[in-house]
């Protein structure tokens, strides 16, 4: 064949391959619309049942009192994790400035490669001391620590014991490694010693649960919890992102309020919330398990490394608390104040006396447009309901701050009960 005819006898072939490529942007274009179609459904699915998440824009710090675009003046923050009002403490700001000036903005890089720097390993040292622990790892954010820890813990020959209302990231975190899961009924002692005593085989057992539950404010029982661990042989594992730096007579948490700190093994928490409120998570516990998260961990491993800003501000958090338990101490008036005035005026509230304090309202859409009221009435709270809550569950949740005065937590109240009575929650 010449080299002529060879070259017409590729040209309908080519012609073939050039129909079909123009005619793939096509069919992409096709997937993208149908996908599209598909989540528009779903997002007015949400929107149709009164579930839709918007996000208010803040224009301030984060405080007691901020600023939100749309509202005047200054409007009373009731939502936020900011429970020892350290988000903006001047002491906490001015560590994170020099961390800045001195360290820099960031690592680009992650630990175990030229990510880490003394102050890193300071923190570090000053979590596990204000925990009683042996050592600490820090992690980008207390999800991170949840699904980092027990992949690397438990294989396939051990269990983990699970309350069924454990956090997302717990969930999570779980689901990641080989190890049998059981789950028992929430904070049932009985249900948790059934499940015990089904994983006997087991070479590790670990038990799992919140200290606190964050949607409810209910505190884990850790001393029936531990009684039994001790019983059959397993471990406990609490997450302490609702409890460290304010529960217990110094602020240790859920194990120190209960006197099981040297009974649990492995505590997991944060610092975006109490200690400063910037991001960043960590495990404490025994050291060999610290060095093996440190050689195995996913999230530590391929995560950058917390900026110095954030370390530095979270350092000085922990030494303000490692020095006094006065802060954490100023937590149980105000709480009480604000969960005794509400349930007087009517309102059901969740939970025992946690600073998270549960407005019970059963309607997805009540609690939005409640939540919408009170802050045209001056007071930033939001409404939760399913997925973030079981359905037929809807509350809004107020969680008090040492920053907070008794005067803003009347004006609160006082808030609560006039839209209350617009809705017909109260009388």
């Amino acid at each position: 064949m010449s080299l002529a005819k060879a070259a017409r006898s590729l040209v309908p072939s080519a012609r073939g391959l050039l129909q079909v490529s123009a005619g793939a942007p096509g069919r992409t274009y096709a997937a993208v619309a149908a996908a599209r179609a598909v989540l528009e459904t779903e997002l007015d699915s949400i929107r149709a049942a009164g579930t839709w998440k918007g996000e208010r824009i803040i224009t301030s710090k984060q405080g007691a009192q901020i600023n939100v675009d749309g509202s005047r003046g200054n409007i009373l923050n009731f939502c936020a994790n900011n429970y020892l009002g350290l988000s903006s403490h001047p002491d906490v700001v001015q560590a994170g400035i020099d961390a800045l000036k001195t360290y820099g903005a960031g690592l680009s890089s992650v630990r175990f490669i030229c990510g880490t720097q003394d102050l890193h390993k300071h923190l570090e040292q000053k979590l596990a001391e204000f925990h009683e622990r042996e050592d600490c790892i820090l992690y980008a954010s207390c999800f991170d620590a949840n699904a980092g820890l027990f992949e690397v813990m438990l294989g396939p020959d051990d269990a983990v014991l699970s309350d069924e209302l454990n956090h997302a990231s717990i969930i999570d975190g779980i689901r990641l490694c080989r190890a049998k899961r059981l789950r028992y009924k929430h904070m049932d002692l009985g249900d948790l010693e059934t499940k015990l005593r089904e994983s006997q085989s087991s070479r590790m057992r670990l038990v799992v649960t919140d200290g606190v539950f964050s949607m409810d404010g209910d505190v884990a029982p850790l001393e029936g919890i531990c009684d039994l661990a001790e019983q059959y042989g397993a471990m406990v594992f609490i997450d302490e992102c609702h409890a460290t730096g304010f529960l217990g007579p110094r602020g240790r948490g859920t194990d120190e309020l209960l006197g099981v700190m040297d009974r649990v093994h492995i505590v997991n928490s944060t610092l975006g919330k109490a200690l400063g409120g910037a991001a960043g998570g960590y495990t404490v516990g025994p050291k060999p398990l610290i060095d093996l998260l440190r050689q195995r961990s996913r999230p530590y491993l391929f995560s950058n490394s917390l900026p110095p800003p954030v370390v530095g501000c979270a350092t000085r958090a922990v030494e303000l608390l490692l020095a006094s338990n006065e802060i954490a101490q100023s937590m149980t008036a105000k709480t009480m104040r604000f969960r005794n005035k509400m349930t007087q005026a009517g309102f059901t509230i969740s939970g025992s006396a946690h600073p998270i304090c549960p407005v019970m309202l059963g309607d997805a859409r009540l609690a939005s447009l409640m939540s919408d009221d009170m802050l045209k009435l001056g007071v930033y709270v939001i409404g939760f309901s399913y997925p973030v809550v079981p359905k037929g569950k809807a509350r809004i949740r107020v969680q008090i701050s040492a920053a907070h005065t008794d005067e803003d937590i009347d004006r609160c109240v006082d808030a609560f009960i006039q839209t209350g009575r617009k809705h017909g929650v109260v009388s």
